[in-house]
C-alpha cells in the first residue's frame, strides 16, 4: 500500500481579502461504504475545480456504542483504513490541486489520518466540548476547521483557548444549521459574519439546504456576497439513489455549476479600491454623460446667463453641467448655433 504524500509544488491555499471564496466538497458519508461510490464522487469535486475532498474517517467500534440507535447505518457506511489510504492516493494521483481534509471523531483516526498525510482538520461541534481530541488533533500542526454550529461563545472562545494553548495552527471557523436539509429561516447567515467579527477568524458556510431547491446555490451565493471565506458543500454519487447525506448533497453535475457559480460571483466581486476606467467604461462615458450646449442661437457679444445653455448628451465631450459656472457671465467671442458646444475658449 503507497501513501498519499501531498504534492509539495502546490502553494498553502489562502483565505481572507485579497483571496478567492476556498471550496470544500463535502462526502460525508454518501460513498454508502463503498470505495467505488466516493470514487465517483471524488470526481465529480475534482473535475468540478473543487479546492479540497472532505473524509469523514471515523472508527465505529471507538465512536458509536454498540447500542446506539444508528450503529447498523453506520456499521454498512464504514470503509476500512486500507480503503481510505487508496482513496487519498487516488486523489493526490488524480487531482494533485485538491486537498484532503478530513473531519475525525476519535484519538485512532487522526493518527490515521496523519499517516495518510491528510492536508487539514475539520473538528464537528460536537467535539467543541471533548478537550482530548481538540488538543490531539492541534498537536499534529495542521490546519483546523472548527465547526461551530449549535455552539455557544463560550464553547467556541474554549476549543480556539485549547488549539491555541498547543500549536499556533490556523483555525477557520465553520458555520452551518445542524438541520438536514436546513430552512431558510433558519441559516441566519448575519449571526455567521459576526462571528467572524468577533473572533478575528475565517469563517465559513456549512450549506445544508435542500439540495432539490433554489436555495440550494442561492444561499451559498448570498454567502458569498456577504463575505465569507470558505463555503463546504456535500456532493454524493447520484441523489435519487436517497442513501445517506443525501438530502443537502449536489449531484456531481450540479456540483460543477455550483463551482462555476461561484467563480461567477468572485469575478463580479472585482477590487475594492479605485479603478482605472476600462475602454468600455470610457466610451459609455461618453456616450451617457451630460455636455453644455447652446439652447438657441447664440450670436457673439452675447453675455451668458443660465437660460442660454442647456445640459445634453452630444457626440462631443464638452464642459460638464457642474462647470457652467464657468459662462454664465462672460461674453462669448464667436457665433454659437443652437445645440453646439460652449467651451472656455468661447468666452472672455
Amino acid at each position: 500500500m503507497r501513501l498519499a504524500m501531498p504534492n509539495a509544488d502546490v502553494p498553502n491555499m489562502k483565505v481572507g481579502s485579497g483571496h478567492a471564496t476556498f471550496i470544500i466538497a463535502e462526502m460525508a458519508c454518501s460513498h454508502e461504504g463503498n470505495p467505488d461510490l466516493a470514487r465517483k464522487i471524488i470526481n465529480g469535486a475534482g473535475q468540478a475545480g473543487a479546492n479540497a475532498i472532505q473524509f469523514q474517517i471515523w472508527s465505529l467500534r471507538d465512536m458509536v456504542v454498540p447500542y446506539h440507535p444508528e450503529y447498523e447505518k453506520l456499521t454498512k457506511a464504514e470503509l476500512s483504513r486500507k480503503e481510505w489510504s487508496n482513496l487519498a492516493s487516488w486523489v493526490r494521483d488524480s487531482y494533485p490541486e485538491m486537498r484532503i481534509v478530513a473531519c475525525v471523531y476519535e484519538r485512532s483516526s487522526v493518527d490515521f489520518a496523519e499517516n495518510i498525510n491528510v492536508d487539514a482538520y475539520k473538528l464537528h461541534s460536537g467535539d467543541l466540548s471533548n478537550p482530548y481530541l481538540i488538543k490531539h488533533v492541534a498537536a499534529s500542526g495542521k490546519r483546523i476547521d472548527l465547526s461551530v454550529g449549535a455552539s455557544t461563545l463560550d464553547e467556541t472562545q474554549t476549543a480556539i483557548e485549547l488549539i491555541k494553548s498547543v500549536s499556533q495552527t490556523e483555525i477557520w471557523l465553520m458555520y452551518g444549521y445542524q438541520n438536514f436539509p436546513t430552512r431558510t429561516e433558519d441559516v441566519h447567515l448575519s449571526y455567521m459574519m459576526k462571528l467572524k467579527q468577533f473572533f478575528e477568524l475565517p469563517i465559513g458556510y456549512q450549506d445544508h439546504s435542500d439540495a432539490e431547491t433554489d436555495a440550494a446555490f442561492w444561499l451559498p451565493a448570498a454567502a458569498v456576497g456577504l463575505g465569507v471565506d470558505i463555503l463546504e458543500k456535500h456532493i454524493t454519487h447520484d441523489r435519487s439513489y436517497k442513501g445517506i447525506d443525501h438530502q443537502a448533497a449536489l449531484n456531481p453535475s450540479e456540483f460543477s455549476r455550483f463551482v462555476a457559480m461561484v467563480h461567477e460571483i468572485e469575478a463580479a466581486k472585482g477590487i475594492s479600491t479605485p479603478k482605472v476606467f476600462s475602454a468600455e467604461e470610457l466610451k459609455y462615458r461618453k456616450y451617457a454623460r451630460k455636455t453644455l450646449v447652446a439652447s438657441h442661437d447664440l450670436p457673439g457679444g452675447t453675455r451668458l446667463c443660465e437660460n442660454d445653455l442647456l445640459f445634453m448628451r452630444a457626440d462631443d465631450v464638452g464642459l460638464s453641467p457642474d462647470q457652467a459656472y464657468r459662462l454664465v457671465g462672460r461674453e462669448l467671442k464667436r457665433d454659437i448655433a443652437a445645440y453646439h458646444l460652449v467651451l472656455d475658449e468661447d468666452v472672455v
